[in-house]
C-alpha cells in the first residue's frame, strides 16, 4: 500500500508572519534584555497597531520603507479620524519600531534598517500634577470609618504620601518589608533595586491600625505575604490601587486628577519646599539620575514663590 504524500504546509499569511516576528521580538526583550511587563505590554500594543497599519496597505513588515513608517507616525500625530496621539506616545512608538527593526536586522531578516534616519517628535517637558498640603490633608482624611477596607485605604494613602512610592512599589510591599519599631520600610524599585525609606508617625499609626483591625479580617485563614490586599484577601492590583486613590480623591473634592503618582510628586515637592536636601530626596525616590529629581526644584520654587507673595507685606504693594 503506497504511503500517502503529505501536502506542503500552507504559506504563512501576512498577519501570521507579523505576529511571529512580534512574539520573537518580545521574547528577546523579556529574556535577554529583562524589560518590565508594563514595557512589554506597551510594545506589544504598539506593534499590533503598526501591524494593522501595514495590513491596511498590504505591506510586509520586512519590506517596509522609511516613507511607510513616516506615514504611520504621521497618522498617529494627526489622528486620521481617531484621537491624535501625544508627542510622548509617538516618541515611545518610535523607540519601539527602532528597536524592532534593529532586532530584525540583527537576525539578518532585513538588509537596511528603515528606521535608521527616523526622527521622533521632541517630548514636551510636562510638569507633574502636585497637590498642595491642604489638598493632601483632605485626601488623607477621606477614608472614614473602621471597616477593614477603610483601614486599608487610610494606611495605603498615608504610606504613599509618607514614602513617595511608585504604584508598583506600593502593591509590591510585603509584611517583611516593614520595620514599624525603627520607622522604615523597604521599597523595591526599578531593576529590583531596594532602598530604605523613613515612615512618619501618621503612616506608622495607620499601618498599625490596618494590621490590627483590617488586614486580618480581609485575609482570613489564607497565607498572603503582600501588605495591601483586596476585599477577597488577595494581592492588590495596580488597577485596584488607582481606583482606591481616585475614589477618595473624588470624595475629597479633588476630582479625577489625582493618581498614585500624584502623591509621589507631592511627597518630593513638599520635602524640597521644606528644605530637604536634593540628594536625600533622590535616594528616597529611588532615582538613578539626580537630573530626574531636579524637576521638583522648579515645582518647589513655584511653591516658595506662592508662600512669599502670600506672606511678605511688601510683595504685592
Amino acid at each position: 500500500m503506497a504511503t500517502a504524500v503529505k501536502p506542503p504546509p500552507a504559506p504563512l499569511s501576512e498577519g501570521t508572519r507579523f505576529e511571529g516576528l512580534t512574539l520573537d521580538f518580545l521574547s528577546y526583550l523579556e529574556l535577554e534584555r529583562g524589560l518590565s511587563r508594563n514595557t512589554l505590554n506597551a510594545y506589544r500594543t504598539d506593534l499590533l497597531q503598526y501591524g494593522e497599519f501595514l495590513a491596511s496597505r498590504e505591506i510586509d513588515a520586512l519590506d517596509a520603507r522609511p516613507a511607510d513608517i513616516g506615514d504611520f507616525l504621521a497618522d498617529l500625530a494627526t489622528g486620521n479620524g481617531r484621537p491624535a496621539c501625544s508627542a510622548s506616545t509617538i516618541h515611545r512608538k518610535t523607540a519601539c519600531l527602532r528597536s524592532f527593526y534593529k532586532h530584525l536586522r540583527r537576525d539578518e531578516l532585513i538588509g537596511d534598517d528603515p528606521t535608521a534616519a527616523l526622527s521622533a517628535p521632541r517630548r514636551a517637558k510636562k510638569l507633574p500634577e502636585v497637590l498642595n498640603y491642604s489638598e493632601v490633608q483632605q485626601l488623607l482624611a477621606a477614608p472614614r470609618g473602621d471597616e477593614p477596607t477603610t483601614l486599608r485605604d487610610r494606611a495605603l494613602l498615608e504610606v504613599m504620601y509618607a514614602c513617595g512610592l511608585r504604584a508598583s512599589e506600593t502593591i509590591g510591599l510585603e509584611l517583611g518589608d516593614l520595620d514599624l519599631r525603627q520607622g522604615f520600610l523597604r521599597a523595591r524599585g526599578k531593576g529590583s533595586k531596594e532602598r530604605l525609606v523613613p515612615l512618619g508617625r501618621q503612616a506608622i499609626a495607620a499601618i498599625a491600625s490596618y494590621l490590627r483591625g483590617g488586614r486580618p479580617k480581609l485575609v482570613g485563614d489564607r497565607h498572603e505575604a503582600k501588605l495591601f490586599v483586596n476585599f477577597r484577601g488577595g494581592p492588590l492590583t495596580r488597577q485596584g490601587l488607582y481606583k482606591i486613590v481616585q475614589r477618595h480623591a473624588r470624595a475629597a473634592g479633588l476630582g479625577g486628577r489625582t493618581s498614585p503618582h500624584t502623591l509621589r510628586h507631592s511627597f518630593a515637592t513638599h520635602l524640597l519646599a521644606g528644605g530637604c536636601d536634593l540628594r536625600a530626596v533622590q535616594e528616597m525616590l529611588g532615582h538613578a539620575d539626580i537630573a530626574t529629581t531636579q524637576m521638583y526644584t522648579h515645582l518647589s520654587g513655584e511653591r516658595l514663590k506662592e508662600v512669599y507673595f502670600n506672606a511678605h507685606p511688601r510683595a504685592v504693594d
